[in-house]
């Protein structure tokens, strides 16, 4: 046992894990159409089309099924305002986190919303994806760079 600050042993090393995930043929097609600028969900029990996909009905537990094509339009269902975004946040000028239920969607999508204020943000306010440009998409989640205002340029 050490007797004194000095005698604290240390060893330098670095944390890591070094691997590369499988997405598998749902989130795969997911992925896939976000790097095409689409939207796809998987069809779960009684039709309804869950965003983004999953492998299993989160209700029955059954695999699930067609992948189909929805939005790229939705509804605001929730939102919380950023008001002073943090160095990690999607977006360096203030937002909002968003649940958007697409069209042709039976779950909604956590995702941002680039708005100027909190007084342009309400419930139930139709907003549209807003891909990145299509030679820099890659098929990840930040392909669709936030979600803005439907209608807007």
């Amino acid at each position: 046992m050490a007797d004194s600050a000095d005698d604290v042993l240390t060893s330098a090393h670095v944390l890591e894990y070094p691997y590369s995930r499988s997405v598998g043929p749902v989130i795969g097609a997911f992925l896939t159409g976000l790097r095409d600028g689409k939207i796809i969900g998987a069809t779960g029990s009684g039709g309804v089309v869950i965003v983004p996909p999953t492998e299993y009905d989160p209700y029955t537990a059954e695999p699930t099924g067609e992948m189909v094509e929805v939005g790229p339009e939705g509804t605001v269902e929730s939102w919380a305002w950023v008001g002073t975004p943090a160095p990690q946040h999607p977006l360096e000028t203030p937002f909002a986190w968003v649940l958007v239920r697409l069209d042709g969607a039976g779950t909604s999508m956590l995702h941002v919303l680039d708005a100027p204020s909190p007084d342009a943000v309400s419930t139930k306010m139709r907003v549209r994806a807003d891909f990145v440009a299509e030679g820099e998409r890659i098929g990840r989640i930040q392909d669709i760079r936030a979600f803005v205002p439907a209608g807007s340029a």
